[in-house]
């Protein structure tokens, strides 16, 4: 199980835009990165093209750019605060499932 899912709100802790928060949108597994919105803003310069509209496309453009995991930390949905997270085994029945804890108050999300 991971500390950061889709959909998580996060608190970014590191880097340019330290102290922003946002919305995971995207977790890129294999590099251990995770894409917030409305964080780390880069430009790009694309080429002019011609669509077949007749309409150019290009220039630069501002996009989003992924942001290394350990750079964020989740925000507790109860306490509002950016919190580490732990992990607790639950029995439900004849199954065990694996729950996300907020270290702060002892909430799970």
């Amino acid at each position: 199980m991971r500390r950061i899912k889709k959909d998580d709100r996060v608190k970014v802790i590191a880097g340019k835009d330290a102290g922003k928060e946002g919305r995971v949108v995207k977790l890129f597994t294999d590099r251990d990165r995770v894409l917030v919105e409305g964080v780390n803003y880069v430009k790009k310069h694309r080429p002019l093209r011609q669509t077949r509209s007749g309409a150019t496309e290009g220039g630069i453009i501002e996009t989003e750019a992924p942001v290394h995991a350990s750079n964020v930390m989740p925000v507790c949905p109860s306490c509002g605060e950016a919190v580490r997270v732990g992990f607790r085994l639950t029995d439900e029945d004849d199954r065990r499932s694996k729950m996300r804890v907020c270290r702060k108050c002892d909430a799970t999300f």
